[in-house]
């Protein structure tokens, strides 16, 4: 690295640059996709850990510019690639990615079409002389998803499980809200967790704070879906989703139903609720 690249981010994050690397710490640059959208705010954040060998987490979608400021930045130091979870905005560069620099693919499981070398389980490392990686299975978002945590820096690699600037889109069935909710007690357990270099977003240099006001949120929202099929007896998606979402973006309201329909599978395996049917009747228990 060089004298610029050890900068790092600070409480006044720069604006993004897309396709730019930028340093976020000694060890770690991101390089953010030109993706910007409602669900992938400002862009999918590329990560390369790692300074004579590199680990490259979560490569971003399949496009020619991305790629080649991923391959640009890492060259033939790039040995392993590291998938959070296999979405489309994460994991398409894999494969392409891989032809380019030979890198091992590192991941869950291989859905999606995604050509993986070695699978990953709760606890396994990638290891050099430089640094270690943990990865941390935390099903909720997707039931294949991992977090990985570069011990040297006590930072999280969180991709689609803690985010910057929004909560995080659960949808069943691959979504589970009690998983989720599991899966950030399990972060939250991390010891000396310094930051989070969340999928999208600026790096999050609170996290313990972060991780508490995404369970506050999430029960908060628990309670207010419970309330609201108490209070009509028995209601619909369609119409909790009006009551508590007023205002929302009209491009929004299927993903506001998503979560939703998660927090009333939890209430329902709770024993509060009663439905199946995301498009049918709930109705309170008891």
């Amino acid at each position: 690295m060089s004298a610029g690249d050890r900068d790092t981010e600070t409480d006044e994050p720069r604006p993004i640059v897309h396709e730019v690397p930028s340093a976020v710490s000694p060890y770690i640059r991101r390089i953010v996709a030109d993706n910007p959208g409602a669900m992938t705010g400002p862009g999918t954040n590329t990560y390369l850990a790692g300074v004579d060998e590199i680990a490259v987490i979560d490569p971003g979608p399949d496009t020619d510019a991305h790629i080649d400021a991923v391959a640009g930045c890492g060259g033939d130091r790039i040995r392993w690639i590291l998938l959070t979870h296999t979405h489309p905005d994460h994991a398409p560069a894999t494969k392409r990615l891989k032809a380019r620099t030979g890198a091992e693919v590192c991941a869950f499981d291989d859905r999606d079409d995604v050509p993986v070398d070695r699978f990953l389980a709760d606890g396994d490392t990638v290891e050099t002389t430089e640094f270690r990686i943990r990865a941390i299975h935390t099903p909720g978002h997707a039931s294949n998803h991992l977090c990985y945590l570069l011990e040297e820096e006590r930072t999280l690699f969180s991709g689609d499980h803690i985010m910057d600037g929004s909560t995080v889109v659960i949808a069943p069935p691959d979504g589970d809200m009690a998983a989720y909710l599991d899966s950030l007690a399990k972060v939250r357990a991390i010891k000396r967790l310094r930051a989070i270099a969340p999928g999208h977003g600026h790096v999050i240099t609170d996290p313990i704070e972060r991780i508490d006001a995404y369970v506050a949120h999430r029960l908060e929202r628990e309670a207010q879906v419970l309330g609201a099929v108490q209070t009509a007896g028995t209601t619909t998606i369609a119409d909790i989703v009006g009551e508590l979402y007023t205002g929302l973006v009209e491009e929004l309201v299927p993903r506001a139903a998503q979560s939703v329909h998660a927090h009333l599978q939890k209430l329902a395996a709770d024993g509060l609720v009663r439905g199946e049917d995301p498009d049918g009747d709930w109705t309170a228990a008891g």
